[in-house]
């Protein structure tokens, strides 16, 4: 286990002790896409409804916490930034490990970060659980020199059979709208699937309830 992969699995252990039978369910929510194009920003406006001009991540895996409400359901939410390691290709799969929703992110303005987005949908192929909640974001959309059209980056998304939704995280349109919407698809998904597997969550190491079968899982 390289040392990310030891740094990720001690953040997934102390978050999740701290959930313990508090929330109806604990969803764990990634940000992929390229750098620069306003990642750190969503989960800073969601998270702390705040918005930083010159905001620098640090590199590793970045994290903040956010607790909602949806249909009388307390959700607690786990959002994962990069911070910074796609600019090194140095994501691993851990870092998919696990995850209920994985949002995809573009800049409006970047037309190479809305074509890299098929590369970011081909990892979340080769390294997430076939079922996870996709969605994809294109960021920025109050900046007027837009190189990527709405319709054209719509016509993607339904092509690959993904929702789709602009935001700006510098004014916050649509930037609660789209992780709310992702955490009710997740939360449907779950309601439906077997009671057993829509249970609130116990303590997970790396996506694998404890309680299941010894306190060891694969690397």
């Amino acid at each position: 286990m390289c040392p990310v992969d030891v740094y990720e699995y001690f953040l997934i252990v102390v978050v999740d002790l701290t959930s313990l039978r508090v929330n109806d369910y604990l969803f764990k929510l990634l940000l992929i896409g390229d750098s620069g194009v306003g990642k750190s920003c969503l989960l800073l406006r969601f998270a702390d409804d705040s918005y930083l001009d010159s905001y620098i991540s640090t590199i590793g895996v970045d994290f903040k916490i956010r607790t909602v409400e949806q249909d009388g359901k307390t959700i607690k939410l786990q959002i994962w930034d990069t911070a910074g390691q796609e600019r090194f290709r140095t994501i691993t799969s851990s870092y998919y490990r696990g995850a209920h929703g994985i949002i995809i992110v573009y800049d409006v303005t970047d037309q190479e970060s809305f074509e890299n987005v098929k590369q970011w949908l081909n990892e979340i192929d080769r390294y997430a659980s076939e079922n996870v909640n996709k969605l994809l974001v294109g960021n920025k959309c109050d900046l007027p020199n837009r190189a990527v059209s709405y319709e054209s980056a719509k016509a993607f998304a339904d092509e690959v059979g993904i929702p789709f939704m602009e935001t700006s995280a510098k004014d916050a349109t649509n930037v609660e709208q789209a992780f709310m919407a992702m955490t009710a698809d997740i939360k449907n998904r779950m309601a439906s699937q077997p009671a057993n597997n829509a249970r609130p969550p116990t303590v997970q190491l790396q996506g694998q309830p404890v309680n299941q079968k010894g306190g060891c899982c694969s690397s």
